[in-house]
């Protein structure tokens, strides 16, 4: 039984990168300032969290000493020795941090090209893009055409929205084009139908991604984005590990958004969840599904979409403690032969000032019965995941990576 697993944890940074400056992220630590942030009492206002940061399983999995090879320090409350598995910190190629470039980079196909990214104008987006798309969808206007965080933008346009049937338009750091509508009033169909349009006249600009984000809520003190989200990715620019396992016959499952991610290119089954308990339960069932030379990977989504982005301490340090805790049934099904990653695609510090991606290193976690023991250091790329997991199912080696010895 020789079976690949990657757990994703989206926007879990270990430390500031070495070419965090050029992203105005030097100082950026997504674990150690949460974890200096509990133990000092200062991870939420309303004083909600208490004590420091409670991470047993992935102590035991490496994770401080991960953490500890980024940054020069273990975060507070990480130091027990690693007891299981192989561990290391990861830093990226790709030119971006957004999470196409990471996915793809962790699946062996580092983005060395720029994506087009809009200016921090109001309006942002260029007007012969929202005049096609006006056009071609049958809207009378858009409300915001500007950088802002969903949450916010929502609350602020979600009324007007509701009132005049026309969609919100925004961005972020990222190269991305998102649409807000509310699922009822405006009709979900609806959104992912614009989404697809707004899709078509993108695909000339090297825009990442087009996001659907659809809302409900009677006003704007209970408007909520819902589970429903649907991301329209372009497709890697060559093919990934998940592309090398299809072609090769073998069985994919993808479960959260990794079938967005990687536009549908080689991942098999999608199995959609709504939320971090459901993404575990979602990749229990499909662990116990998944054959011989498979590959499951699950991307939980919570960390970056509901406490990274939002600068939510509290609700981080909470997300990161039920990770943990899940762990250990998690680890009980493994088969002989399975080797699982845990890993991340970018950082999301909620203590760094702004709602953006941070430029981190990521931990790379390597446990299961065919996992080897001890450190396998600090990695050049993403892509050495790709490379070690290739091995591993005993498919064809790629271009970029370096595999570490299992």
């Amino acid at each position: 039984m020789t079976r690949a697993i990657v757990l994703v944890m989206d926007s879990f940074g270990i430390g500031a990168a070495p070419d965090a400056d050029t992203f105005g992220d030097v100082g950026a630590d997504t674990l150690g300032n949460i974890a200096a942030a509990c133990a000092a009492g200062r991870a939420d206002e309303a004083g909600v969290r208490q004590g420091p940061l409670k991470l047993p399983n992935l102590t035991a999995l490496g994770l401080g000493e991960a953490a500890r090879m980024a940054t020069g320090k273990y975060p507070i409350g990480l130091e027990g020795p690693a007891s299981r598995g192989q561990w290391g910190a990861a830093h990226e190629q790709s030119l971006g941090k957004d999470t196409p470039s990471g996915h793809w980079e962790m699946m062996g196909v580092p983005v060395r090209f720029d994506w087009r990214y809009f200016p921090k104008t109001c309006p942002t987006f260029p007007k012969e893009l929202t005049d096609a798309l006006a056009e071609r969808c049958g809207f009378t206007g858009f409300l915001g055409d500007c950088h802002a965080s969903g949450t916010e933008i929502i609350a602020e346009l979600g009324e007007e929205h509701v009132r005049t049937g026309k969609p919100i338009i925004y961005t972020s750091a990222d190269s991305v084009f998102q649409i807000a509508a509310h699922e009822e009033h405006f009709g979900l169909d609806r959104l992912y139908e614009a989404c697809l349009v707004a899709r078509e006249l993108i695909d000339p600009m090297n825009v990442g991604r087009v996001i659907a984000r659809p809302f409900v809520g009677a006003d704007s003190k209970s408007f909520k984005r819902t589970g429903n989200r649907r991301d329209y990715s372009v497709p890697p620019p060559a093919p990934t590990l998940l592309d090398k396992a299809t072609d090769a016959g073998r069985t994919v499952l993808s479960v959260g958004k990794i079938g967005d991610i990687f536009a549908h290119s080689g991942t098999g089954k999608i199995i959609k969840a709504d939320g971090n308990e459901a993404l575990w339960e979602a990749t229990d069932k499909a662990l116990a599904e998944l054959p011989d030379g498979g590959v499951m990977m699950t991307n939980f989504v919570d960390f970056d979409q509901l406490y990274g982005h939002r600068r939510n301490i509290a609700g981080y340090a909470a997300a990161l403690e039920a990770f943990d805790a899940r762990l250990p049934a998690f680890i009980e099904t493994l088969k002989a032969g399975d080797l699982v990653i845990i890993t991340a695609d970018h950082g999301c510090d909620p203590t760094w000032p702004g709602s953006d991606h941070t430029r981190e290193f990521v931990p790379v976690l390597a446990f299961g019965p065919a996992a080897g023991a001890g450190s396998i250091g600090v990695r050049d790329s993403f892509a050495d995941i790709a490379a070690t997991l290739e091995r591993h199912l005993d498919l064809p080696a790629g271009l970029e990576g370096r595999a570490w010895a299992a």
